[in-house]
């Protein structure tokens, strides 16, 4: 059997209207409203529309249409840190709220901090309906860029921000940082430190302020403050292991706040890897599938991604918001990881 090969110099060209109309045998603005919702056309007509638009592989260019009506039903996402997989999630739920809407998601990677400019500038040069921002890294440069969209409306979720421009919905950090502060306290531990990813402002997540906070109600203090660098396990271990090897037994911190799950995984294997007898009691954000595990048994907080999610397209959609909704406050997740080992 011979075997067919491709033409590499055909050009496929897309059928229009007009084609449509001549096969249907009806007019070109008969063909518009077979494809619009609600639009006053008999049966018969719309039949005969749709099978010839099957036949030739017509499709209405749907974003012309929108651009007309002002409004693309595209929304774009802002993410970076695609190997977290609190990101992944994030992900996950907002294109399946968006789905169930009738809105298409345009992601726009800004993990390279040269992309931001040309990369949001697209988000705009496509007039889509609204921004949400899913980043990890918020830094001066993306907020410059941001504010130079001020025609779209913008939403940054699980993160605060300093741009007036751009609006929140998040979580109160500070509440949940005093809860999982009370939790290391009730054990008994009286050295404690905090894991962050980037050494960037800790307002944006608070959560360091409000470990603080409880802290310093029971005359205790934040003694060490670690920066891993990045939200990654491997630098986390690193960081953790670089610690434990300087530290002495006598001043060596006994319980450790991370800022997300990823961290805390790096910092228990560490602590595992340099004496599997060292005692450190420790507690992770976000409460990640991993966090479940027999291996980690992390005791973590679960930021609610699906009610926070809902919130922001909500807000972007409909432009509706639950100022006192559930979406606020996320979920304490008990497990082994902080509790202290006796004696």
């Amino acid at each position: 059997m011979k075997e067919k090969k491709g033409n590499p110099d055909r050009k496929f060209q897309q059928s229009t209207a007009d084609d449509v109309a001549k096969l249907a045998g009806v007019s070109k603005w008969t063909v518009l409203r077979a494809f619009k919702d609600n639009a006053s056309i008999s049966a018969e007509s719309r039949e005969a529309v749709l099978a010839a638009a099957s036949q030739l592989g017509f499709r209405p260019n749907l974003l012309a249409r929108s651009l007309k009506q002002r409004r693309t039903k595209i929304i774009g996402v802002v993410a970076d840190e695609f190997s977290n997989p609190h990101t992944l999630r994030m992900l996950k739920e907002v294109t399946q709220r968006l789905n169930e809407r009738g809105y298409m998601t345009l992601l726009l990677n800004i993990e390279s901090p040269e992309n931001y400019q040309s990369v949001l500038q697209m988000a705009g040069q496509l007039h889509v309906d609204g921004l949400i921002y899913l980043a990890t890294i918020v830094s001066d440069e993306l907020l410059v860029v941001a504010e130079s969209l001020h025609h779209i409306r913008a939403i940054h979720v699980f993160r605060n921000t300093d741009s007036a421009e751009v609006e929140v919905v998040n979580i109160d950090g500070f509440k949940a940082g005093q809860t999982l502060g009370q939790v290391l306290l009730k054990e008994g531990y009286q050295r404690f430190g905090y894991m962050k990813g980037p050494d960037t402002s800790s307002n944006h997540l608070l959560r360091l302020e409000g470990y603080e906070a409880s802290l310093a109600l029971e005359g205790k203090k934040v003694d060490v403050v670690l920066v891993a660098g990045r939200y990654d396990r491997d630098f986390a271990y690193r960081c953790m292991m670089n610690y434990l090897k300087e530290s002495t037994e006598h001043d060596r911190l006994d319980a450790l706040f991370c800022e997300n799950d990823v961290l805390a995984f790096g910092a228990i294997q560490a602590i595992r890897d340099f004496d599997a007898d060292l005692q450190i009691g420790v507690v992770g954000f976000d409460d990640i599938d991993e966090a479940h595990s027999s291996t980690w048994e992390l005791t973590s907080w679960n930021q609610r991604a699906d009610l926070q999610v809902t919130e922001a397209i909500n807000r972007l959609i409909d432009q509706q918001s639950d100022p006192d909704g559930e979406w606020q406050f996320g979920e304490l997740r008990l497990r082994r990881s902080h509790i202290k080992k006796q004696k």
